[in-house]
């Protein structure tokens, strides 16, 4: 017995009661199935029903519509007008009426067997002959029970409209039938009295019985119909005795359309036209046939599913408590043995478990909490210029959950009025609530924009997302507008003076440290002028005899050249030369010290062991030594800017030739461990000591595909070369090329190649 018994034990029951439930749905799919078995079959019968009805009807109607035919019929109109009997008979009108009706029992076979009176003549016109005394006709045709007068003076003297005499017993030619009659005189319009002219329509019960025939053939049942009175117009496989005692007995209910009624299945639907009706009845045993059918399906699925069930669950038993004990093993290894003792394995799991997500929702809510200074410590970063490029902005605003998505905005600096020079206790702790009162008024005025604190009474802002370009005026008077109405607002509720000093926009991220410095000069000319409100420091000129090249843009010029980003690099020298020859009105002297100055950064740059070692180390300096301080500034500009995209290039190189290194490692470690099923991005980023991310788009720059896709290539191409021979089963070419699951494979194998494993092998095999 192995050791984690329990814990098989503990799987294989519940197991087991699962297997439970499909003896229950077994049950319930048998009960259901007999139900709706049931339901289906009435419902088609009713639908069969419902056709036959339709067209016995649709052909009750075409009787009644070739009755008003021949009330509009020319020649019999002329016969039935004529005075008849005392003049010449009219013989070719009847016979030119006696041809025109012969087409209509050929076409119809509810008209196979009708005549028409002529009361006039005493004429009986049928679709053979003419019968110029009707008790001829009614020797051959006529009712069983119905004497010749009677026969004359009921059907032929009388009027009728649209009458219908319900089945009876009817002789033609000595043969006996049954049919139904129906009676219309002519005119239409004939109400009382003798009618001009009679037409009586005899439909034999075998051609209505024949509409319904399915009934009885398919499923051995039989129908009924009556008219709204109760009498038979037509039945089959049922006599008239059987179907008097059906629709007089009490406990059948004539208003519902379905219900059993001895061993049948009796379905009634009554016509809303003619007020028919309908009855058909199907014996019970064929209507269960299907569902027996069903209830041996059910069974014999449901036993062989608990049989299988239950072998199924002896193995996921195993399968399943095997890595708990481990896993119970590793636990007990980490946190000792003696902490086990005395409790089952789930909880001695829960609560170390429980531990563990304790502990990291402490370090996730430690991050939470540290948040802030992270956002801070970013702003700072960024108006300091010490990203290198847009996608390092773009990574560590990210992880410091900023929301910074715009590339354009506008930064500028906010200090509050009347306290330099203070630095007491009491001071900063006011300094630091107005501070906060004055960023909390900023972000209610509803502008996307990012603070931070400079020092103890100035506050950065950077608003994010106001267009630049051809609205500059426009969006400068939007940031005015914002900004007055902060300064009024705070002056009015709590007395706090501010000035707002404004860069120009920046059109890139990475020229937020640049329009920082311009911010910077700006509040330095409001104060040195003593200016109020907002001050642009488009609109701040500062008289200076000293060049413009700190330390800071020194340094961040040669960073941006030595991480390879030229636009960067371009964008700063050109403030360097905006700051010096457009904002300030520098002698001959300090002209040359500012080009000293720019030449000996990019000498600083070329002694650094990455431009030392390179091939245009030589070029590269001798270009800066011929730079002249007495050129045009235009020039010395162009100059610098060939330096530098000569550098920048280099770089660029550099990086190239790293990334397309590192891919050929990764490629060559795919190929290498490819068999491996726990292969992936983690254990390939793991193994070039490089961060996940990074691998990936690394990956997919360079190659143009997902890391992902080309491992999956890999494997498809060692299986189809696996595949070509008969050495290895499917299953095992799976495993070999790193696949736990055989269906997984296949499933790869048919994406990638676009059939099968087995018949990629027998094409290679033909």
């Amino acid at each position: 017995m192995p050791k984690f018994s329990r814990l098989f034990r503990k799987f294989l029951i519940s197991y087991i009661i699962i297997l439970v439930i499909p003896s229950i749905a077994g049950y319930m799919s048998y009960r259901t199935a007999i139900a709706v078995t049931q339901s289906v079959s009435i419902e088609n019968n009713v639908t069969q029903l419902r056709k036959s009805q339709d067209i016995l009807e649709r052909r009750m109607a075409e009787v009644e519509g070739f009755t008003r035919q021949l009330a509009l019929n020319q020649e019999l109109s002329v016969l039935m007008n004529e005075k008849g009997m005392d003049e010449k008979v009219n013989l070719y009108g009847i016979w030119k009426v006696n041809n025109d009706i012969k087409a209509f029992s050929q076409t119809n076979d509810f008209l196979q067997q009708f005549f028409i009176y002529l009361n006039n003549y005493n004429v009986l016109l049928t679709p053979a002959s003419s019968y110029f005394q009707p008790e001829r006709y009614y020797q051959s045709f006529h009712y069983k029970d119905l004497p010749a007068d009677e026969w004359k003076r009921t059907l032929l003297e009388q009027t009728h409209n649209r009458e219908i005499i319900p089945l009876k017993p009817f002789i033609t030619n000595g043969a006996q039938t049954s049919v139904i009659t129906y009676i219309q005189s002519l005119p239409l319009d004939s109400f009382s009295g003798a009618a001009r002219a009679t037409v009586v329509v005899l439909i034999d019960e075998k051609v209505i019985s024949s509409l319904f025939s399915d009934l009885k053939d398919q499923y051995g049942g039989w129908s009924h119909i009556s008219d709204a009175q109760g009498h038979t117009i037509s039945l089959l496989g049922i006599n008239e005795m059987d179907a008097a005692k059906l629709a007089s007995d009490n406990s059948f209910d004539q208003s519902k359309a379905s219900q059993f009624y001895n061993d049948d299945l009796v379905i009634t639907i009554r016509s809303k036209t003619t007020g028919w009706v309908y009855r058909a009845g199907i014996p019970r045993h064929v209507l269960m046939e299907n569902a027996n059918k069903i209830k041996y399906i059910t069974w014999s699925v449901t036993s062989a599913a608990l049989v299988m069930g239950l072998l199924v669950g002896l193995w996921q038993a195993y399968r399943n408590s095997s890595p708990m004990h481990r896993l119970l093993n590793v636990m007990k290894e980490q946190f000792g043995k003696d902490a086990a003792v005395g409790r089952n394995e789930y909880d001695f799991l829960q609560g170390n478990i429980s531990n563990m997500i304790s502990n990291n929702k402490r370090l996730e809510n430690e991050l939470n909490r540290q948040l802030p200074l992270i956002r801070d410590a970013f702003l700072k970063r960024l108006i300091a210029g010490e990203f290198r490029s847009l996608e390092e902005i773009a990574a560590a605003a990210e992880q410091a959950n900023t929301g910074l998505q715009a590339d354009t905005g506008y930064t500028g600096i906010l200090q509050i009025k009347g306290y330099s020079g203070m630095d007491n206790v009491d001071i900063l702790n006011e300094l630091s609530a107005a501070r906060l009162i004055m960023k909390q008024t900023l972000h209610d005025l509803g502008w996307l924009v990012h603070m931070t604190d400079l020092g103890a009474d100035r506050v950065v802002v950077i608003f994010e997302g106001i267009a630049s370009g051809e609205d500059t005026e426009t969006a400068n008077k939007e940031v005015e507008r914002i900004l007055n109405e902060l300064a009024e607002f705070l002056f009015m509720e709590y007395k706090i003076t501010i000035i707002a000093a404004m860069g120009n926009p920046f059109a890139t991220v990475m020229e937020v440290s640049h329009t920082y410095e311009q911010a910077t000069q700006a509040l330095e000319y409001a104060l040195h002028m003593n200016r109020k409100g907002v001050l642009w420091f488009s609109n701040a000129r500062l008289e200076s005899d000293t060049y413009y090249y700190p330390l800071d843009i020194e340094l961040r010029l040669i960073s941006t050249i030595r991480a390879g980003d030229l636009d960067e690099a371009r964008r700063i020298l050109d403030a360097i030369i905006a700051q010096n020859i457009e904002n300030r009105e520098l002698s001959i002297e300090m002209k040359y010290q500012l080009v000293g100055e720019l030449k000996g950064t990019f000498l600083k740059l070329l002694y650094q062991k990455t431009f030392q070692e390179s091939d245009i180390f030589e070029l590269v300096k001798n270009r800066v030594a011929d730079i002249q301080a007495n050129e045009e500034m235009e020039s010395i500009r162009q100059d610098i800017d060939g330096i530098m995209a000569s550098l920048c290039g280099l770089i660029a190189n550099k990086k190239n030739d790293n990334h397309n290194k590192t891919v050929e490692q990764v490629m060559m470690y795919i190929a290498e461990m490819y068999s491996d099923p726990d292969l992936n991005l983690y254990r390939v980023a793991e193994k070039m000591e490089r961060p996940e991310k990074y691998i990936s788009n690394l990956f997919k720059e360079v190659t143009g595909k997902n890391l992902s896709d080309h491992l999956e290539q890999v494997r498809m191409d060692q299986a189809a070369n696996l595949l070509k021979g008969d050495t290895y089963t499917v299953d095992e070419i799976a495993a070999r090329v790193g696949y736990n699951s055989s269906h997984s494979f296949r499933r790869a194998f048919k994406r990638v190649l676009g059939v099968s494993p087995s018949s990629y092998r027998q094409s290679t095999t033909e």
